[in-house]
């Protein structure tokens, strides 16, 4: 009888494909998704783009600048991209440039390289000697600014030895009174030496196997945080944004589900009888879903308004905007679930698949910015991924509505699309 049982339950499984789904795709989806995240492997790591501005111009920056460059674990930029192919050459990102493209969002890092960085390129010791490097960073990133900071002093421990030792002799011959012309003669005979070296055919040094940590650092660096220095609770706006998408789009496939509610028990067929079309319903319901999905949000920023101390109200206009059209996009995302599935176990199962993917992938549950960049570009197939940014350049980045234009242009194009597929698909009710 208990192995009868066991049957019994087995071919119910196999006929239930919704929970069977749930039963296997789902864990294996998930691990697959955070495998690849933290998997650890050397060709999904990300690399960190950064904005690399030399007003200095010396041998030494130009040293410096070339070795980062090479370095395979930077994307290094030294002028924007060309808005349009064929178009002239931008020109070179300035101080002030790079500064606005952390603002913007458009990298994480930027590294100025002040005038007179050649003359006093090292520095031994905190605050002594040395013309500090300026590191703008966006501090929602913490560690894009971590990586750059041990990058830059490897470059310079590989990059720059003759710097290294002529800084290094200047400095010996201050601190103990001069040199005698026989050992002033040997040191130069040395520079000439590693001069040669260094004037190879790839003009780098041969040794770069030194050791990259460098201590506290020999090339001095002034972080400055450009971005969410004098906010309270940074990242409560990311969080409030991230987890409302997700559960807005929970919220939005359960609404929709009246409409199998409907079917099953034969009050669609009464509503269609009358001069209600099918196109009006479904209109009708999504828009009641935006409605739910957007007090669902506005509860969800007020909460962290109250408790959390977000500036939600100087930001109100760019919140209306972005919260109608994240809301409008979950509607019809609800919708064409509805109209996809069969029966209210069936929207369930494939809602609690679908969305918990999406979010993974989009950032409702780990930020994008730190995800593997095939991951980030598959993020941009879903909806939380739009909503996220576009919230972020709300309360993050403090920039005006007219800079949301993207996302909310994206997030419409998606609620249209979603919604005529959704129109197409519900015709089965209509000649049922």
């Amino acid at each position: 009888m208990i192995f009868s049982i066991i049957r019994t339950a087995l071919v119910s499984l196999r006929r239930d494909r919704a929970a069977l789904a749930l039963s296997f795709i789902l864990p294996v989806a998930f691990f697959s998704i955070f495998a690849v995240i933290f998997g650890g492997r050397r060709d999904t790591v990300p690399k960190v783009s950064v904005i690399l501005v030399d007003q200095d111009q010396s041998e030494a920056s130009r040293q410096l600048v070339k070795a980062l460059e090479g370095d395979g674990s930077l994307n290094v930029r030294t002028k924007p991209p060309a808005k349009t192919k064929g178009a002239e050459p931008p020109a070179d990102y300035t101080a002030a440039t790079a500064e606005a493209a952390v603002k913007a969002g458009d990298v994480s890092v930027a590294l100025i390289v002040p005038r007179g960085f050649g003359d006093h390129p090292i520095s031994f010791g905190p605050g002594e000697n040395g013309s500090a490097i300026e590191l703008l960073n966006d501090a929602s990133d913490a560690i894009a600014p971590q990586v750059v900071a041990g990058l830059l002093q490897k470059a310079a421990m590989t990059a720059m030895p003759l710097v290294m030792a002529q800084q290094g002799m200047n400095y010996t011959g201050e601190y103990i009174g001069g040199f005698t012309p026989e050992q002033r003669k040997r040191m130069d005979e040395g520079l000439a030496r590693l001069r040669e070296q260094q004037s190879g055919a790839d003009g780098t040094a041969q040794n770069p196997t030194t050791n990259p940590s460098g201590g506290a650092g020999i090339i001095a660096v002034k972080t400055r945080s450009v971005v969410g220095e004098n906010k309270n609770n940074p990242m409560i706006s990311f969080y409030a944004a991230a987890i409302g998408v997700m559960f807005l789009l929970f919220t939005a496939s359960g609404a929709a589900g009246a409409l199998l509610d409907e079917a099953e028990s034969g009050a669609l067929d009464r509503v269609l009888s009358t001069r209600v079309t099918m196109t009006t319903l479904l209109a009708g319901k999504m828009l009641y879903n935006t409605m739910l999905a957007f007090i669902q949000l506005t509860v969800m920023f007020l909460w962290a308004w109250a408790v959390f101390k977000l500036d939600f109200f100087s930001h109100i206009s760019g919140f209306v905007v972005m919260g109608l059209s994240t809301a409008l996009a979950v509607a019809a995302f609800g919708i064409l679930l509805a109209s996809l599935c069969h029966t209210r176990a069936q929207l369930g199962a494939v809602s609690t698949l679908v969305i918990l993917i999406m979010s993974s992938i989009g950032g409702s549950m780990f930020p994008r910015f730190l995800m593997p960049e095939s991951m980030q570009k598959a993020g941009l197939f879903t909806i939380n991924a739009w909503a996220i940014d576009g919230f972020t350049k709300v309360f993050w980045r403090d920039l005006p509505v007219s800079a949301l234009w993207q996302q909310v242009s994206v997030l419409l194009a998606v609620a249209i699309g979603l919604f005529l597929i959704a129109r197409r698909i519900a015709r089965r009710w209509e000649y049922a």
